[in-house]
């Protein structure tokens, strides 16, 4: 088969690793357009990757030469992009979230039943992180029971400059979102939002979710962006027979001075190399072959997840009260891409 040609929108941090993982280490796609609102950034990162730059993302989808297309830019712009891009016919696969709004992800949701085939990916990575593939591995095959509790915690060093309480939850706490449903095969129906005092102003930060699966299951979800230390992520699954965790992913431990030590990643970028490899080169197959991976996130999922943040930023409003998640009606199966 011929290599499929992956136009990239977004030549911020998230685009760039995207087009670099998919010009250098992803087997049958090549990086032929590249488009950013900073023109200059999207050259350089065009002349990297020997693609043609494009002034914006709408004159990329309508001019580029591409058979599928990265959305990596700001998240307010992922919906109008993706709706481009389906309704040229294109795969898709938009980085986390798919939507800010339900509004948003149905209008993708519709447009993408009108084709009949499966175009959206979102761009849910831990679904393909080793660690994380494990965990669910033991969960599904009954090795600690029935689970009944989950515990997850993502820390960071320190918050963007414009980082707030809201957008904690929708560009952090969303990866537990969709991890947590995917690791119990059962979906969060209630979530409770609660924060200590924070160092950091004008948010909050740390923040605590908790929240109920539809099967009963709990999970405390922490998300702590100034944590100083270093990039940690850690998720446990209780079960009624036993445990299973993901373990540090250090390579190495340094001994000396009477202490032993191990280093963390300075952010999500050495923890996840591998899980956004893995994604794109999933993707790049499904879009090959027509067979979408069961791992793939899909525009169901991107919806799910943004309501739940929808209800967690309400809980935040209301306090902590407990608030309901709104469901997502079955839908009918459509093909792949």
């Amino acid at each position: 088969m011929s290599a499929v040609r992956v136009g990239v929108i977004g030549a911020g941090i998230m685009g760039t690793d995207h087009a670099t993982l998919l010009h250098g280490s992803v087997s049958g796609a090549t990086v032929t357009a590249v488009a950013d609102v900073d023109v200059d950034r999207a050259g350089r990162l065009a002349v990297a990757v020997g693609a043609q730059a494009f002034d914006s993302g709408e004159e990329l989808i309508a001019r580029g030469t591409i058979d599928a297309l990265v959305v990596a830019s700001h998240d307010a712009s992922h919906a109008g992009y993706t709706l481009a891009a389906i309704e040229r016919g294109l795969p898709v696969l938009c980085e986390k979230p798919l939507a800010p709004t339900r509004a948003e992800c149905d209008a993708i949701i519709a447009a993408e039943r009108g084709t009949g085939r499966r175009l959206v990916s979102v761009g849910f990575m831990r679904r393909f992180d080793p660690a994380y593939v494990e965990l669910k591995h033991r969960i599904d095959d009954g090795s600690i029971g029935r689970p009944v509790m989950v515990t997850a915690q993502s820390r960071g060093v320190s918050s963007a400059p414009d980082a707030t309480s809201s957008s904690s939850i929708t560009g952090s706490a969303i990866h537990e979102f969709d991890a947590v449903p995917w690791l119990l095969s059962s979906p969060i129906v209630e979530v409770r939002w609660f924060a200590p005092e924070s160092a950091v102003a004008g948010m909050s930060d740390p923040q605590v979710m908790i929240v109920r699966t539809q099967d009963g299951a709990l999970a405390v979800l922490e998300t702590f962006l100034n944590a100083r230390y270093g990039y940690d992520i850690r998720c446990e699954a209780i079960g009624t027979e036993g445990t299973v965790q993901l373990t540090d992913p250090a390579a190495t431990t340094l001994t000396g001075a009477l202490r032993a030590a191990t280093t963390y990643p300075a952010n999500w970028r050495p923890r996840f190399a591998d899980a956004y490899r893995r994604e794109l080169q999933a993707w790049v197959d499904a879009t090959r072959t027509g067979v979408q991976a069961p791992s793939l996130a899909t525009a169901e999922d991107g919806l799910r997840a943004t309501l739940i943040a929808e209800a967690a930023i309400s809980s935040m409003l209301a306090d902590g009260a407990p608030v309901p998640v709104e469901s997502v009606d079955s839908v009918d199966p459509v093909e792949t891409a």
